[in-house]
């Protein structure tokens, strides 16, 4: 099985996604950093595997983490080895703290967030509009960015004077590019950081989910502090980096779909197709690290060997042609079905799945009611990725208002 090494600044990940489905459902792939594992890279399979028991999130299964071959200071290390949250624990662990974060984030629950992300909406593109006239904006720094971070925060109790050290530690913890000798540190200051967030929840709780999380621990739910600090770190960065890319990644679909644009923007298409289609299309999360084989597992005509890591690589099987057919390559608003995986299935589906489609299906037709001009003020072959192998992330998307 020839490997395919995932280039760590994602220079185009569209060949990238195209060269994985073409190695077949299950690819051999080598990770920034040499480090080895396997990817499932077609639709069908994909779904078999994350609803195979034998497919496990402890790191403990993984030979090359057992052997010592993964070093702590690899830039990767906080995606690999989180900590004990619902992201790392399988089984009745997995059900008990998901469970508590579920029922906050149920679609009934979101639903009366909706006049809350509305407001925030609104405020973002007040600002906007208050930018000079005539200068290029960065539409993920002014609009994609604010919006998610400030709906996550509230929802999780954090302090709006933490936004910037978070986006800070944040950058780094995703990127490929940090320096191995920066990563102790970083991974130290996000513990530090989320501790201090909810020792201050202990002792000002609110009407919030880092609160209910402690209450829940306290009343008999056996939830650790480490747990606790772990579930509220995932759910930040989980909750706001989907997000940006998403709205992201539609207005640039939109922008280079004119005829596309016209259908949306006249009604004639409702923008939950355009949500979809661009989940599908252009997916957020481009790979998810990491599960561990507890026995060799059959995929297609290859095998998951036992000890073995598997990423899922959500940036090839949404364009996959078994699943979609021959327009699969084509982003298309009128698609239907589209029943895409961009958030995962089975037991570990995205418990904020809800919540980042609200938030994108009230911030993009307010935001193209507001400025239907709206243009990339780049050519699309001038935007580039960030080097994030796990997100489908631009660097910035500068556009002309109009």
């Amino acid at each position: 099985m020839t490997r395919i090494a995932l280039d760590p600044l994602v220079a185009d990940l569209d060949a990238e996604s195209a060269a994985l489905r073409a190695a077949g459902p299950l690819a051999e792939v080598e990770l920034p950093g040499g480090v080895h594992c396997y990817a499932v890279t077609h639709h069908a399979e994909a779904r078999q595997l994350l609803t195979d028991s034998r497919v496990v999130k402890d790191i403990n299964v993984w030979n090359a983490w057992q052997r010592g071959e993964i070093p702590m200071d690899w830039p990767l290390i906080g995606l690999v080895n989180p900590g004990r949250s619902m992201l790392t624990v399988d089984g009745a662990d997995h059900r008990r703290l998901r469970t508590l974060v579920a029922q906050a984030l149920t679609v009934k629950r979101v639903e009366r967030l909706r006049s809350g992300i509305e407001a925030l909406t609104n405020a973002s593109l007040d600002r906007l509009a208050a930018l000079p006239e005539g200068q290029p904006v960065d539409l993920k720094a002014e609009f994609a960015y604010p919006l998610p971070m400030n709906v996550i925060s509230e929802l999780m109790g954090v302090d709006p004077a933490d936004h910037p050290r978070l986006k800070e530690l944040f950058e780094k913890f995703f990127s490929t590019q940090t320096p191995p000798e920066e990563v102790p540190q970083m991974m130290a200051d996000l513990g530090t950081l989320f501790t201090k967030i909810v020792d201050d929840k202990r002792a000002n709780p609110g009407d919030d989910l880092t609160s209910a999380l402690i209450a829940a621990s306290e009343d008999g739910d056996h939830l650790t502090n480490e747990e606790i600090v772990n579930t509220l770190q995932l759910i930040i960065a989980a909750g706001h980096e989907t997000t940006i890319s998403l709205v992201v990644n539609v207005v640039e679909a939109l922008q280079t779909h004119p005829e596309q644009r016209r259908r949306v923007l006249s009604g004639e298409v409702p923008w939950e197709n355009v949500i979809e289609e661009t989940l599908r299309w252009n997916t957020p999360t481009s790979h998810v690290l990491i599960r561990f084989a507890t026995e060799d597992i059959e995929v297609g005509d290859k095998v998951l060997p036992k000890g073995e890591g598997l990423i899922v690589s959500f940036g090839a099987l949404g364009r996959d042609e078994q699943q979609y057919g021959p327009t699969a390559g084509e982003f298309d608003v009128t698609r239907s079905p589209n029943r895409h995986i961009a958030f995962g299935h089975g037991p570990h589906v995205c418990p904020g799945a809800a919540l980042s489609r609200l938030e994108a299906g009230v911030a993009l037709p307010a935001l193209y009611e507001r400025f239907p001009d709206l243009d990339l003020a780049v050519p699309p072959s001038d935007l580039r990725n960030k080097p994030i192998v796990t997100q489908n992330d631009l660097h910035e998307l500068p556009v002309d208002l109009g």
